[in-house]
């Protein structure tokens, strides 16, 4: 990479009469607006976009770090951890119709957790000759679709195809600003080889963001209509999902839970919103908090509670607050919203903390009783927790346990964890913004590894820990993952909790059929995965340390030594855990 100086000094050339191709120029342009990698999986429509990069490197133009993703899965997944770490969207480039379809999964992940990627990929040529870039081999017909975009339409806020090379100023700022836009997302541009072969006026090329991504924030009355629904509250509850958007609301939150003394359940918690040892932690199951509660406060949650298992009083008031309070792109989510509030949940945050502290002295002694009786129930319920994963220290060892010796392994000092299926939130003890990440509501497999390795590129220095189940592991294409891991020098900790089998199947069909035959035989079809690979072979190809805890008395020394040789080697270390179905 070159120094601004050199790279204006070549685009002035460039506008007196060398121009960039279309190739390179959506490169230069992506790089001017702030986008820092590109993840990108190559095919037979990249020549332009490969010459686009040698020729902008020869005319010293700065470009975004171009990194090889032996797997599409892997390239979305890395974008989708980078902007967790980062809150900066990246993007992908995939090679046509058959690399979009492998971005798929990817894309309706970050689409359901709100996570803005510039998705690109490739189109077949549609000349079939007399012009560069035309057809030359015989997947230009084969990979030749109607709709390519359809694919991801559903998942995408937005979508459109390279039509013209003087377009490409404004389509790559369109794309990113649209995907930067409350509520944010991903979009996806196709690029047809043909006009990325085409020379492209490069004056615009390295100006400023020209359409600045959308921000939204609620009025002050609803800000002020919902503390008064809490303020007023007898037994208020909030259900969190994904986090509180920022440290510093990450702080302010914590505060303002503590002196109102409002229990937090983290409902299938996809980030940490409060800390698991917080005195207003109240776990993970909202059933005894709802049943009594006079006020919801919902925080970007998809789902907040199940319909089918919880029941809210009449009179309860609900508050929904996030990017998109009533998640709109989802046909069927029917929670009350009495107030909905827009905006990044971090904003929204502060702003309804700072309406509570308006109110907080004429409730003072309420909050004061209704906080010590909330910590006395939190207080039994963690022990209960805790409890009940130290006695999953048995062979084979529990998730919970698991969890407990991860703990105590990461103690005093940073770390995220990721989980896949594989440890639980509520034995961890974490306490910052950003030591949690769970797999995505819409489930698409195969997210942990690769998103803790973009998680691990934005910030080296600390300790990224990916578990997973078995069956995650083997949808992350490992081989791609773990090659990734060593050629971009990625020290993250990666634990697989191998039980044989899809796990999350065998408790779908006990919770439906409690007394079922599957359940009393206690034999499940179609969840076995039986016989096991030898996971730490996969990673042993890519040079990582490996190791196996086959008994609950040897993990906690195994993490220790996985973990010493990350800070001694800093390359990436592998633990197979054997755990009970």
């Amino acid at each position: 990479m070159k120094n601004n100086s050199l790279k204006n000094d070549s685009l002035k050339k460039d506008s007196a009469g060398i121009t960039l191709t279309a190739g390179g120029a959506v490169l230069a342009r992506m790089k001017a607006i702030g986008i820092d990698y590109i993840f990108a999986n190559s095919g037979t429509d990249f020549p332009p976009i490969i010459e686009g990069l040698a020729e902008a490197n020869a005319k010293d133009i700065e470009l975004p770090n171009a990194l090889v993703m032996p797997h599409e899965n892997a390239a979305m997944g890395m974008a989708h951890g980078y902007y967790l770490a980062t809150g900066k969207a990246q993007a992908v480039m995939a090679h046509t119709n058959v690399g979009l379809a492998n971005c798929a999964i990817g894309a309706i992940n970050a689409a359901t957790e709100h996570v803005p990627i510039v998705l690109m990929s490739g189109r077949t040529p549609v000349m079939e000759k007399g012009r560069l870039g035309a057809r030359t081999v015989p997947i230009g017909w084969g990979q030749e679709m109607r709709d390519q975009g359809a694919m991801v339409r559903e998942s995408t806020k937005w979508e459109y195809e390279l039509k013209f090379p003087e377009q490409v100023p404004d389509v790559v700022d369109r794309a990113y600003a649209i995907a930067s836009s409350v509520p944010k997302g991903p979009v996806y541009v196709s690029l047809p080889r043909e006009v990325l072969c085409e020379p492209c006026p490069s004056d615009q090329i390295d100006s400023p963001l020209r359409m600045q991504p959308v921000k939204v924030a609620p009025p002050q009355a609803s800000v002020e209509a919902a503390a008064d629904i809490l303020a007023q509250a007898k037994n208020p509850v909030i259900i969190a999902q994904r986090g509180t958007g920022s440290a510093e609301a990450f702080g302010r939150f914590g505060a303002l839970v503590d002196q109102w003394g409002i229990p937090v359940v983290q409902y299938w918690a996809i980030q940490l919103a409060l800390g698991t040892e917080h005195p207003m932690f109240a776990g993970m199951d909202p059933a005894r908090w709802l049943k009594d509660a006079d006020a919801v406060l919902v925080m970007d949650c998809l789902a907040p509670w199940s319909p089918d298992i919880h029941t809210l009083r009449d009179d309860c008031k609900v508050v929904q607050v996030g990017q998109n309070p009533l998640y709109a792109r989802f046909p069927g989510r029917n929670f009350a919203a009495d107030i909905s509030l827009c905006g990044e949940t971090g904003d929204v945050i502060m702003m309804l903390a700072d309406a509570m502290d308006r109110r907080h002295g004429d409730h003072r002694d309420v909050c004061a009783k209704r906080r010590a009786k909330v910590a006395a129930i939190t207080k039994e319920t963690r022990k209960k927790a805790l409890a009940a994963a130290d006695a999953g220290g048995v062979d084979p060892m529990s998730k919970a346990y698991v969890s407990r010796c991860l703990s105590a392994a990461i103690a005093n000092r940073p770390a995220t964890v990721f989980s896949e299926l594989g440890c639980p939130l509520e034995p961890l003890s974490l306490s910052t913004h950003s030591s949690w990440f769970q797999e995505p509501h819409s489930g698409g497999l195969g997210w942990s590894f690769p998103a803790a390795m973009g998680y691990q590129l934005a910030d080296k220095e600390k300790l990224v820990v990916a578990t997973m189940g078995d069956g995650s592991y083997m949808f992350a294409n490992p081989t791609a993952c773990h090659q990734i891991a060593e050629a971009l020098e990625l020290p993250i900790l990666i634990l697989v909790l191998n039980n044989n089998e899809w796990g999350a199947v065998r408790q779908s069909v006990t919770g439906m059929y409690p007394d079922g035959y599957a359940a009393k035989t206690n034999e499940m079809p179609l969840t076995a995965l039986k016989p096991s690979p030898d996971f730490t072979k996969v990673a042993e190809a890519s040079r990582a340390w490996v190791a196996k805890a086959e008994r609950a008395e040897d993990l906690p020394g195994i993490l220790r030594d996985a973990i010493k040789h990350i800070d001694t080697n800093r390359s990436h270390a592998f633990v197979e855990v054997t755990i009970a179905p």
